[in-house]
């Protein structure tokens, strides 16, 4: 099974490295739920589905550079400080920074939910 701090440092590895789809499949629950302001704070639940969003979010998005910060722990949950350049299709370039928390139960992610 994956500690919460094995999780959390892979995930900001893979992130940093762009391998968001990566991150997806090999370290959330297949009932894992998200809640982002980039998607008007609704809430997105299952794997699939969250991968299906990640991957039309790459579709559309030239990404220039990913940063994640050391990640902070409290029980179940960790959070870190995401920044992440990039530029949609036909808009200007972006530089977005938000915060991260996690809950992890099992070894897996559970949820998510991103705070700009």
């Amino acid at each position: 099974m994956n500690t919460i701090n094995e999780i959390a440092t892979r995930l900001a590895s893979l992130c940093e490295k762009r391998e968001f789809l990566q991150a997806y499949e090999e370290l959330y629950s297949e009932h894992a739920g998200s809640i982002d302001p980039m998607n008007k704070n609704v809430p997105i639940l299952g794997l699939g589905a969250l991968m299906e969003r990640e991957r039309q979010f790459l579709e559309n998005v030239e990404i220039h550079d990913v940063k994640v910060a050391h990640p902070s722990f409290a029980g179940n949950y960790f959070s870190v400080i995401m920044s992440l350049d990039f530029t949609p299709k036909d808009q200007d370039r972006r530089k977005v920074e938000e915060l991260c928390v996690y809950k992890v139960e099992f070894g897996k992610i559970v949820s998510q939910q991103f705070f700009i």
